[in-house]
């Protein structure tokens, strides 16, 4: 019996299992994505030792795209005068500013607000977690 020579041994790993493309990002996705991306990152430039004494002075940044106030949230975080010349919360400020344009304009039809409570957004979320059918 005659074994294969590498030539049909390499076609067959090269041919192989066609690769999955992963799905595009929905606006939905994009801005959840961005949103928890912003309020990581409004998280750690508050917990490290800022530099910058106005860090503590900015407005507190936790993110929920389901209550109607983050568009109010975002508008004032943007604009608020503290820290103009610090990189992490220029970096902050124009992910902000591309999350306010992105819901109010290119993914205005696929939002959905839940909640009405601007005062929900001065704390961070609370993390759920769901039990396994056993364990309730």
């Amino acid at each position: 019996m005659r074994t294969p020579g590498p030539l049909p041994v390499l076609l067959l790993l090269l041919a192989g299992v066609p690769t999955a493309r992963p799905t595009p990002p929905t606006c939905y996705s994009r801005m959840r994505a961005l949103s928890q991306e912003i309020t990581r990152d409004f998280q750690l430039l508050q917990s490290s030792a800022p530099s910058e004494p106005c860090v503590r002075y900015l407005p507190r940044l936790y993110l929920d795209i389901h209550n109607y106030c983050v568009l109010d949230k975002l508008q004032d975080f943007v604009a608020s005068p503290q820290c103009w010349k610090v990189a992490q919360v220029d970096s902050l400020k124009d992910k902000a500013r591309k999350l306010y344009t992105i819901m109010n304009s290119f993914c205005r039809r696929d939002l959905v607000f839940l909640l009405d409570d601007c005062s929900a957004l001065e704390y961070p979320i609370p993390v759920t977690t769901v039990l396994p059918d056993h364990q309730r």
